[in-house]
């Protein structure tokens, strides 16, 4: 099945080569997305707070591009640098998913910049 590259106008260009998302059928896929701006610069260090909250808007962004919303959302990959910061991480993430949570898991790994602290992927079914 054929797919459909979702790249908002307003996003800075990936650091690497990939799409923000993808549209194969009723099904979106949202790349894993950290807190950057233009150049890959780390946006919010220290945050976790800050930083979940424009990665969950990134992703409620690219959804909105392909005809999707957060009420889609299916499934939710979670990638946290420090335990540590999972409380914080599931206050932002519970006021974007308030009624039906999607299905997910959250695990503690490196990310690609040494200042992310959250990178979170998604995928949804629209319909």
């Amino acid at each position: 099945m054929p797919f459909e590259a979702i790249n908002p106008p307003q996003f800075p260009t990936p650091i690497a080569p990939f799409s923000a998302g993808t549209k194969a059928g009723n099904t979106v896929y949202v790349s894993g997305t950290l807190a950057l701006g233009e150049g890959g610069v780390v946006l919010h260090p220290g945050d976790a707070t800050a930083q979940t909250r424009h990665v969950l808007e990134v992703i409620k962004t690219t959804l909105e591009a392909a005809g999707a919303t957060l009420a889609d959302v299916a499934f939710n990959h979670i990638f946290l640098k420090d335990w540590a910061d999972y409380a914080a991480m599931n206050a932002v993430y519970a006021e974007y998913f308030p009624t039906a949570k999607p299905a997910r898991y959250c695990i503690v790994c490196g990310l690609v910049k040494p200042d992310c602290l959250v990178e979170i992927a998604s995928v949804a079914h629209i319909g």
